[in-house]
């Protein structure tokens, strides 16, 4: 008798709050027609190197990987994820600012000014 061994589903590159995922829920019911979803990436920009890009996508990359959320598909770049494990991702909004945040135990240092980061 052969053993078959199933392996055990990974856990997400990047956590999202319920804040965040409420968000997310929102940015999708408002979608313009076709996105599929809200894609994370890291795109080289900044003092620092990278930076978090949030943006709809109308069309799945088989390299990302994607979470299912309450309110749609999130995708992780598939070149970003190796910048991203471990995250997490939140949505904070107080009288002066809203936007997405994020805990990365990856970068090990930012700009002043907050909007790009080092691996």
């Amino acid at each position: 008798m052969t053993e078959v061994k199933t392996r055990r589903p990974l856990p997400a590159a990047v956590v999202l709050t319920p804040s965040a995922e409420a968000r997310i829920a929102k940015l999708m019911a408002e979608a313009p027609e076709g996105a599929i979803g809200v894609k994370l990436s890291t795109p080289r920009r900044g003092c620092s190197g990278l930076a978090y890009s949030v943006d709809y996508v109308t069309a799945a990359d088989p390299m990302d990987e994607r979470i299912v959320t309450p309110g749609g598909l999130f995708f992780i770049d598939g070149g970003s994820v190796l910048y991203l494990v471990g995250s997490t991702m939140d949505w904070v909004e107080d009288d002066f600012t809203a936007g997405f945040t994020f805990a990365n135990p990856n970068a090990k240092g930012s700009c002043g000014c907050g909007e790009s980061f080092t691996v």
